[in-house]
């Protein structure tokens, strides 16, 4: 239910956000009404976008739209993984070659299986959410039993979580724990490579996340990750729901990436 084998790169198309509106100016972030005019949101979706300039001065993440909880899909398998490998550490011992296997597929292939065999592994909602109370998030609550996809999380608490990979200040993660999870995020599978990626004019990193809700057939569509625009390295997290078909969701994740990353850059 949450990876569905379907290639959006044929049937993206893609949209190129001009400047950001004075609307959007970075800072304090912007009201959602402005930013799914600025992205073209339309009926049920929501959306909303954080970025941090990692080359910036600011330490908080300017806001686009409604900084409220949505599902993770599959994004949340950073935050498993991340929270496996705090679970190794903490038990003075490196991941096994099973649970290393796991943490590839899971990442690279947004293999499900494998992450359900690691949200097992680290105690499922408790375990995350112990593990992300050392990584600095406060807004995240772990799915019920098995159902991993089904994490609630907010754009601001993703930026926090990707601090905790690329970012200099201190951090739960150490270096070997970063350097792992931030590699793993460049070597997704090409037919995922859609999201904050749209945004970036060299390189880039990321984790997708796609779920159909079966209440409503509506898709939750999310992008996280760390890209390159204009000489400087930003932290991107771009969270949707409503949205009524798979490609349309992507467009508009992406549109909200661009807008956002232009935004800030011009603050």
């Amino acid at each position: 239910m949450l990876n569905r084998t379907l290639s959006v790169a044929a049937t993206v198309v893609t949209l190129l956000a001009g400047a950001a509106p004075a609307a959007m100016a970075a800072g304090t972030g912007s009201g959602p009404a402005d930013f799914r005019t600025a992205v073209q949101a339309q009926g049920a979706e929501r959306v909303t976008a954080a970025v941090v300039d990692l080359d910036g001065t600011g330490r908080e993440p300017s806001v686009y739209g409604d900084d409220t909880p949505y599902d993770t899909a599959s994004i949340v398998k950073v935050d498993i993984l991340a929270a496996m490998l705090l679970h190794a550490r903490d038990h003075q011992r490196t991941l096994t070659a099973r649970e290393s296997a796991a943490a590839e597929v899971m990442i690279r292939n947004s293999d499900n299986d494998a992450a359900s065999a690691l949200w097992h592994a680290i105690g499922q909602a408790p375990g995350l959410e112990s593990a992300n109370k050392r990584l600095g998030l406060t807004s995240t609550v772990g799915g019920p039993g098995g159902l991993w996809g089904l994490t609630r999380t907010t754009a601001s608490d993703q930026i926090r979580l990707l601090r905790a990979i690329y970012g200099t200040g201190a951090t739960a993660l150490d270096t070997a724990s970063r350097s792992r999870i931030s590699t793993l995020m460049t070597e997704t599978a090409a037919d995922q490579s859609w999201g904050v990626s749209a945004a970036a004019d060299s390189g880039w990193a990321l984790k997708n996340g796609w779920l159909m809700r079966t209440t409503t057939n509506l898709w939750d569509i999310n992008s996280v990750g760390r890209v390159t625009a204009g000489g400087h390295h930003y932290l991107v997290a771009v969270l949707s729901d409503g949205n009524a078909s798979m490609p349309d969701g992507v467009n508009l994740v992406e549109r909200a990436a661009r807008t956002a990353v232009s935004a800030t850059a011009a603050h």
